[in-house]
């Protein structure tokens, strides 16, 4: 049954597989606690849970479980919800009369603010000398610069095609979260970078042919962690932020975009963001920065109690 809803979430809600993967983690972790002499009441004859059997109770105890595993409440949270949503799905599609999960309030996390780099340290990264003659380091920069540029996800990049990165408008075409297109605008010197890029890429690969936009030397497609690497490599030991990811720098993207005054409506959509809820967080962020600005440079607020 939970095979059959991760294909329900793949093929008819188009959820990216890693979200997939993370409901299926979730349900199989909570599949084998249920089969587990601890909840004999809802396996049936055959050893196997029974989703109907499942009760409130029955869930109390996976969280108590977990709570003494040291699983942080964000993670429990989330997977209640994973819990939540297999619930629904049998009772929309297999006639299950109840979802137990929806019985459970977890507890609200607060809202972290999302970690940024400071536009100076971007600025000062983003100017680097490298070797312009030199494949790797040419995409690694222009990685870098995608990232900050575009503030697109670290699998979009991924994924990203070479026909869909267009130089003589200037755009990428991006395939976003439910398989949703989007058109993202680059400046002059990523143009520049690009031309270089395919270039090089060209003479290393031996062939001007290619389906995946960024790649490794072999022609391969870049692969996830390697991705994250060069961003972290690239970052580490010179900004000021907590974590040196490619979310970052997607968070630093929106985040000197609404402080330069771009409108929340056209940065929803260039991060495509389902909801303007989710965008709004960067205005959060934007004022913490204003705060701190303003008690660092006004005299009454530098003032004991100001």
């Amino acid at each position: 049954m939970i095979d059959a809803f991760l294909e329900y979430l793949r093929c008819e809600l188009n959820l990216s597989d890693h979200t997939v993967l993370s409901y299926g983690t979730d349900l199989r972790q909570w599949y084998d606690f249920a089969a587990s002499a601890a909840l004999a009441g809802c396996r049936s004859t055959s050893d196997k849970p029974k989703p109907a059997l499942v009760t409130v109770n029955d869930l109390r105890l996976w969280i108590s479980f977990m709570s003494s595993e040291g699983i942080s409440a964000r993670s429990i949270r989330r997977k209640l919800q994973s819990l939540r949503a297999f619930y629904k799905f049998l009772m929309r599609h297999h006639g299950l009369l109840s979802n137990p999960a929806a019985e459970l309030t977890a507890a609200r996390m607060p809202k972290r603010l999302p970690t940024f780099i400071r536009p100076e340290q971007t600025e000062k990264i983003l100017n680097d000398d490298f070797d312009q003659n030199d494949f790797i380091q040419t995409r690694n920069h222009l990685i870098v610069d995608m990232f900050y540029s575009t503030g697109i996800r670290c699998s979009e990049l991924m994924e990203l095609l070479d026909a869909d990165v267009n130089l003589s408008r200037g755009e990428l075409k991006v395939l976003g979260k439910r398989n949703k297109e989007r058109i993202i605008p680059f400046g002059e010197e990523m143009r520049k970078l690009i031309i270089d890029y395919r270039r090089l890429r060209a003479d290393a690969i031996g062939s001007d042919k290619t389906i995946f936009f960024f790649v490794r030397e072999d022609g391969r497609q870049l692969y996830r962690r390697k991705i994250y690497s060069i961003v972290h490599d690239t970052l580490d030991g010179r900004v000021s932020a907590s974590k040196c990811s490619p979310h970052v720098l997607r968070h630093s993207f929106a985040t000197d975009m609404l402080n330069n005054g771009a409108d929340i409506t056209a940065v929803q959509q260039l991060l495509g963001h389902q909801s303007l809820s989710t965008t709004q967080i960067y205005t959060h962020l934007s004022y913490r920065e204003l705060l701190n600005n303003y008690k660092l440079a006004h005299p009454r607020a530098q003032k004991s109690g100001g």
